[in-house]
């Protein structure tokens, strides 16, 4: 008998060949809580991954939203980010999940996404250096820990940290989409690790994707260090 890590629910593990060949990994979400998360599949933006089905025909331009299409048509923010991949579709249950890990301090639900986290990354980004979104010293002090860094840690590799956020912003999650685009200064810039990453792919590792601003300053901080390409991988998007 398993206990779901988000509702706590008792609940029993179908017994499959793989489970009892020791192949599949340990379910921590109870199905009814894994049926209320949706995957990301069929068509997406090819950047950012977005689902199509999630929004009209008219804000998709062959295979990319209209989100990323604009990104890519200013000066300063086009081609920095190769590609988001992301798992789940950011819905209310994955919101209240996300919610109860970054804001109640239950630092243990990041371990239901270990499996998938992890297929995801050998599917589409294996051997990329893995690094977490840092947070600001504030909020890393608030929360006690960084979500980013709880995912990156499921995967298994080694974790390299060549940015830090100097400038402590408002919450993202209190923020209008167009406070959220209007990036007026970089908030990240590259530690003394970045010297590590010059000339490698580098994954940036974060909770939500939603408009891409924080992921693309990023990667541009780590590009100017001398990455050859980034990447961004999440749970959300």
């Amino acid at each position: 008998m398993n206990f779901c890590l988000y509702c706590h629910k008792a609940f029993y593990e179908p017994v499959s060949w793989s489970f009892i060949a020791g192949l599949s990994e340990v379910m921590l979400f109870c199905e009814e809580c894994s049926s209320s998360l949706e995957r990301i599949n069929g068509e997406y933006c090819e950047i950012c991954g977005r689902s199509f089905t999630l929004f009209p025909e008219q804000y998709r331009q062959k295979h990319c939203c209209t989100d990323c299409i604009r990104w890519e048509e200013s000066k300063e923010w086009s081609g920095l980010l190769t590609k988001n991949r992301s798992l789940y579709v950011y819905n209310d249950f994955l919101k209240q999940i996300i919610s109860t890990l970054k804001y109640r301090g239950d630092a243990e639900l990041a371990q239901g996404f270990r499996a998938p986290f992890r297929k995801l990354y050998k599917k589409e980004f294996r051997g990329m250096l893995i690094v977490p979104i840092p947070l600001s010293e504030e909020r890393h002090y608030e929360r006690g820990f960084n979500q980013a860094m709880l995912l990156a840690e499921l995967l298994g590799g080694e974790l390299l940290f060549p940015l830090e956020r100097v400038i402590h912003e408002k919450k993202q999650s209190k923020k209008s989409r167009k406070e959220r685009m209007d990036i007026k200064e970089n908030i990240f810039q590259a530690s003394k690790e970045a010297e590590r990453i010059r000339g490698q792919s580098v994954l940036l590792i974060d909770d939500v994707y939603t408009t891409g601003a924080t992921i693309r300053q990023a990667a541009k901080v780590m590009l100017e260090a001398g990455a050859c390409e980034v990447s961004s991988m999440t749970v959300g998007r």
